[in-house]
């Protein structure tokens, strides 16, 4: 559930780190409301429609649990490059690059189709059935419809570039020309947040969640849902830069392409970086607005302040109960999730919320009882080992007690204390650099003992926090 962001090295999956929102989805529970117009357009979908598309799930993020293995069905017809000539005289080395091209070459066209599919089975229909009003539509989609010419286009330029025999020379300048249009993807991608709690808000209602559930049913969404669908274009970014990577180790030295693909990989990683960057800052700000305070001094400036999340999810406490947890960039506030008067969700914020820069961090070992045996009673019935345990503290705060937290597995234990520790550090760097700047404006020697001190008070803090 981190949030996260994506990463260059790895399309995302269920491994990613992001929100662990806990849907509310009624979906599953509801009975099935009896709509003959949704049936009837379920049933001529599923007969008029059928392609050869893959897609993996690519929920955004906060602290999850060890991947599972996909269950979604594999495309039905994966086609290689090779399948597609009679005979070459290419080396391995030649047939291998021949075979990535191919396969961005399909990725496009296939990412194509899905697009299409949404538009025409998802956005259309609901829209002619009132099911959701043009707004809302809007506020889900985002600007995805805009996303297809872009790639129908570098797939018009792809398709260009195959010779007489199937084969593609130079793929390089193409693709240094044509990455810049991804610079789209910074609205679609940071629309993204907003567009999955309306989606979870929506999925309450009975007609969208039978409408959802009879597509999700059909043949044509190989068991994937809306929002897989409405995730794809993320997931096609980050595979980019992986693709140009291996056409790049498939290159031999004297290629025209030798001195065109570094290039164009240091474009797409600049772009999905600016993008992963955007869209953190559009999940802080999402998330920021959607924060409930009981009382005034709950509003720290750290918060307001922040810049991205490092991760958010449920935890529990030493009482058992279930919170969600939001570590932004300079601090660490624990909420309860609720529902405002509109059916939105909102996080009341739970106790006093913590400077990051002032952050103890404390790993309780497996067994330990985390403040006065209290975990023990809560989760185990005094019995078992109590597991996944740590403790949060903060220093220079009289309101601010000591929290004992529990994650759901070692795994996600893991995963929090590591975001702490460099939350923490990261936090800790930017007080002093403040401090620093400040004194050099101010070159008073008793600010100069001062400095001394806190600095010192860190540095041991810091220690402490390791250890």
């Amino acid at each position: 559930m981190m949030s996260d962001h994506m990463k260059e090295s790895e399309e995302p999956s269920n491994k990613r780190v992001k929100p662990v929102a806990k849907s509310n989805s009624l979906t599953g529970v509801i009975t099935p409301v009896k709509t003959p117009a949704l049936k009837r357009i379920g049933q001529s979908i599923s007969r008029s429609i059928s392609f050869r598309t893959e897609a993996r799930p690519l929920p955004p993020a906060p602290l999850r649990s060890r991947p599972k293995a996909s269950s979604f069905p594999r495309r039905r017809n994966s086609q290689c490059w090779s399948d597609t000539v009679e005979s070459h005289d290419l080396t391995a080395k030649e047939i291998k690059r021949q075979e990535v091209i191919y396969e961005l070459t399909q990725g496009e066209r296939q990412l194509i189709e899905d697009l299409s599919l949404v538009k025409k089975v998802y956005y259309e229909p609901m829209l002619k059935l009132d099911i959701m009003t043009e707004s809302e539509l809007g506020q889900i989609f985002g600007t995805l419809d805009s996303l297809i010419p872009l790639h129908e286009d570098l797939l018009s330029r792809l398709e260009r570039l195959r010779g007489s025999e199937k084969t593609v020379g130079e793929v390089g300048p193409t693709l240094m020309n044509w990455f810049p249009c991804l610079e789209a993807y910074v609205t679609y991608c940071c629309n993204q947040v907003g567009a999955k709690a309306l989606l979870d808000q929506k999925k309450h209602e009975k007609r969208v969640e039978h409408f959802l559930r009879l597509c999700q049913e059909s043949s044509f969404s190989r068991k994937l849902d809306l929002w897989n669908f409405l995730d794809l274009p993320r997931s096609r970014l980050v595979k980019y830069p992986l693709l140009l990577k291996e056409i790049q180790k498939c290159t031999p030295p004297e290629h025209p392409d030798e001195d065109t693909l570094p290039d164009a990989l240091e474009l797409i990683q600049s772009i999905v970086a600016e993008v992963n960057k955007k869209t953190g800052e559009a999940e802080c700000q999402f998330y920021r607005r959607g924060l409930g305070y009981l009382e005034e001094s709950q509003r720290l400036p750290e918060i307001q302040q922040s810049r991205f999340l490092y991760c958010h999810g449920e935890l529990k406490n030493n009482k058992g109960q279930r919170l969600h947890v939001f570590l932004f960039e300079l601090a660490l506030v624990l909420t309860r999730p609720g529902e405002d008067r509109e059916g939105g969700q909102v996080f009341n914020v739970y106790r006093q919320p913590l400077p990051n820069a002032l952050i103890n961090l404390e790993e309780i070992p497996d067994g330990e009882a985390g403040g006065g045996g209290t975990f023990r009673g809560a989760f185990t019935g005094g019995n078992d080992k109590v597991k996944n345990c740590f403790r949060v503290s903060s220093r220079g705060r009289s309101k601010a007690h000591p929290y004992c937290l529990q994650a759901n597995d070692s795994f996600s234990k893991q995963q929090w204390i590591t975001c702490l520790r460099q939350a923490i550090v990261q936090s800790r760097d930017r007080t002093s650099q403040t401090r620093q700047s400040q004194f050099s404006l101010h070159p008073d020697p008793a600010l100069y003992h001062i400095a001394e001190l806190s600095l010192s008070s860190d540095t041991d803090m810091a220690d402490h926090t390791s250890r």
